[in-house]
């Protein structure tokens, strides 16, 4: 008989919304920013606007970065630290090898997971640090446009150590690292829910998940 059970917390919903909404305004706008194919005229601030709906939206971002990361300390254990290690157990890493032969669709068999699978977790490890990553270049490069200020202040230093134009590549790259990952993180989600149909899209709506105690 199937459970019902409280897996992701509204906290880690709601950052996992607004981030994948800021991901998908910063890399519009950022792709514009680096190739602008729309010049404007007649007076038309277009790379001004633009700009300035890219800064807001990496403030929206770092902010649910710095929420995401309280809740790893406090949250309950299927959005926890912990979950960024399966790799520390020998069930964890049989667990990650099993998911990653189901989605090359070289195995047939998966170990049931009720939060992330441990594969997952090692794809979500990375991102988080690509998502430092783009907060770090990124205001180091929004700091140049004021100097003195406070991102120069405390990111510019940066630019000693590392060219504007290698942080610029290394922004730009990351771009397309986080939109890979969207793809792919599409893609398995949509996997999950089909195969394992126990609400795997709507829990991130509503939270819950239904629970075959027999999987477990």
């Amino acid at each position: 008989m199937l459970e019902i059970r409280y897996v992701w917390e509204f906290p880690v919903r709601l950052t996992h919304w607004v981030t994948a909404v800021s991901i998908l305004v910063l890399s519009l706008t950022g792709f514009y920013i680096g190739n602008p194919f729309f010049p404007g005229g007649d007076g038309a601030y277009v790379m001004g606007w633009v700009r300035f709906v890219h800064f807001v939206a990496a403030y929206v971002f770092l902010m649910s970065f710095i929420i995401r990361s309280i809740w790893f300390l406090i949250g309950n254990e299927y959005g926890s630290w912990r979950m960024f290690f399966p790799w520390a157990t020998q069930k964890g890493r049989a667990n990650a090898l099993s998911f990653f032969r189901y989605y090359t669709f070289t195995g047939k068999k998966i170990p049931y997971e009720v939060g992330h699978n441990a594969l997952a977790c090692l794809a979500y490890a990375v991102i988080f640090f690509l998502y430092l990553v783009m907060i770090v270049s990124g205001f180091t490069l929004y700091g140049m446009y004021q100097p003195g200020g406070f991102w120069d202040g405390m990111l510019g230093w940066l630019l000693v150590p590392i060219d504007s134009q290698w942080l610029r590549l290394t922004h730009h790259l990351g771009m397309w690292l986080i939109i890979g990952f969207v793809i792919n993180h599409i893609y398995s989600a949509w996997l999950m829910d089909v195969k394992e149909m126990n609400g795997t899209v709507s829990s991130m709506f509503s939270g819950y998940k239904y629970i075959n105690p027999k999987d477990l």
